[in-house]
């Protein structure tokens, strides 16, 4: 496999800042995203965002000064060479920038879309300690995967010689995909087993169109088939087959990335009525099952004063997906203020262009229900900001006397989800923490049963696409490393 870090060298570097000095790059503002109109999107499910035109991906590009010590690259938990991408983007071989960036990502289209880069990789760049915005690293890592799934000339990363060892990964969400891809560059004979009918996972059935297209994941999916991955559908191990089922089938490897699927519910009065669901049941149903039609099998009630229960992106995804099956009224409530909210600053700004109500200190303490026993109101406790809590986050604290009683025919709660227990729960010598996590060491990623590593939401409780990314190709690396010895 080629060395992309010793393609950048020095001569091609110092011809790119002969053309374009330090300062003037520097100089130049950075290139925001277009959008869809706010009014016009909130009735469609097309993608919000546009995406940029070449023109504007190499005016971005050019604002990379090409740092010696690329700090970018630290905060990205995938080690995607950005420096490298990036300098191909702004001298027009957008082909080779989409190379670059398949070397480390098994998944750059739907990074650029998804990942919270303004927490991660442009958190670090060099720009934001001089008081600027940082480089559009998500956008031009989109701009450059579109490019070349538009052009039709899709590349397909270096595999090397199959060595006949067979890997099994359970789930086929970013941990499971991230971990397929990197060990099928080393030669293995991976299979995917996934429980539902799409592959995916939570990129299918979390992530709404509006924000992640599923045609943009199956082409990613499609490119790791070329690799020779291969998926099994309708497959839940722990129930369809066993690990045991595995061992005895030749696998050498076992990694688990099942996720947290498992809602988690506030356990207050009237949580059971109907018309009162969780977010991951919502935008299943809606994302993957089609529920929103009126030919469904399984349709989903469609809202018309809906209340979402929550600050993350699955509340936001689950509010902006209400508005746009025709809710009159969609409100976000959430127990703290808008600064500690831990969904996407874009996410927040596109939800309230949208006509998103914002209801912030407060917390819901009861639901009420009609004769027939469906939720018709909601009593919300009002809040106040009190000291830090263990996050750092300042605590919400009970304003005693002061609720509020508002009129919903809909509740989403999206308060947090828990690990898929099934694998857990199913094989023994694994250390489970109280939380319902497989423990791994940290460094590796392996568990207790020396043959199975884990990553994503199963070990994490429930974190980003990018992270549980990183997870999978930390476990692929030290599986290989542990095989080989």
């Amino acid at each position: 496999m080629r060395n992309i870090k010793e393609e950048r060298n020095e001569a091609w570097r110092a011809d790119l800042r002969a053309q374009i000095k330090v300062k003037e790059r520097m100089m130049a503002p950075r290139i925001h995203m277009p959008e869809q109109d706010a009014l016009e999107r909130s009735r469609n499910n097309k993608e919000v965002n546009l995406g940029l035109t070449a023109e504007q991906a190499m005016t971005e590009a050019k604002r990379c000064i090409d740092c010696p010590d690329p700090t970018c690259m630290k905060g990205c938990p995938v080690s995607i060479y950005i420096p490298g991408f990036i300098k191909q983007i702004e001298t027009g071989n957008f082909l080779e920038a989409a190379k670059v960036l398949k070397e480390t990502s098994a998944l750059p289209a739907v990074c650029g879309r998804v990942c919270p880069q303004e927490k991660q990789c442009e958190a670090e760049c060099i720009y934001v300690r001089s008081g600027k915005e940082p480089v559009a690293i998500g956008h031009l890592e989109r701009f450059a995967a579109d490019y070349e799934r538009e052009s039709g000339h899709i590349s397909v990363p270096e595999v090397a010689p199959a060595n006949g060892i067979k890997i099994a990964v359970v789930g086929s969400g970013p941990a499971g995909l991230s971990f397929a891809g990197d060990m099928a560059k080393m030669g293995y004979d991976v299979t995917v087993f996934e429980a539902l009918h799409e592959i995916g996972g939570v990129l299918k059935y979390g992530i709404p169109e509006f924000r992640l297209p599923n045609n943009i994941v199956d082409v990613e999916i499609d490119n790791l088939r070329a690799m020779g991955v291969k998926f099994i559908t309708n497959c839940i191990i722990g129930k369809t087959l066993t690990i045991d089922d595995l061992k005895e089938d030749g696998y050498k490897g076992i990694f688990v990335g099942s996720g947290a699927g498992l809602p988690r519910f506030m356990s207050i009065r009237g949580e059971n009525l109907v018309g009162v669901m969780s977010s991951n049941e919502y935008l299943t149903r809606v994302n993957l099952m089609d529920a929103a039609s009126e030919e469904s099998d399984t349709p989903v009630f469609l809202g018309r004063k809906v209340a979402v229960i929550g600050g993350g992106n699955t509340a936001m995804d689950s509010v902006r997906t209400a508005i746009r099956l025709g809710a009159e009224r969609a409100m976000i409530v959430y127990r703290r203020s808008e600064d500690e909210m831990p969904a996407r600053k874009e996410e927040i700004k596109h939800a309230k262009e949208e006509g998103i109500e914002f209801m912030n200190l407060r917390s819901p303490i009861e639901f009420i229900g009609n004769a027939q026993g469906r939720v018709t109101h909601m009593v919300l406790q009002v809040m106040e900001l009190g000291e830090p809590d263990a996050s750092g986050r300042r605590s919400p604290v009970e304003v005693p006397g002061q609720t509020e009683t508002i009129e919903v025919d809909e509740v989403i709660v999206s308060v947090g989800v828990s690990p898929n227990p099934l694998i857990p729960s199913t094989v023994g010598g694994l250390t489970i923490s109280k939380w319902g996590t497989i423990e791994v060491n940290q460094d590796t990623m392996q568990s207790d049963i020396p043959m199975l590593f884990a990553g994503g939401d199963i070990v994490r409780g429930g974190a980003t696409v990018i992270l549980a990314m990183g997870d999978g190709r930390k476990a692929a690396e030290n599986m290989n490393r542990w095989i080989r010895k």
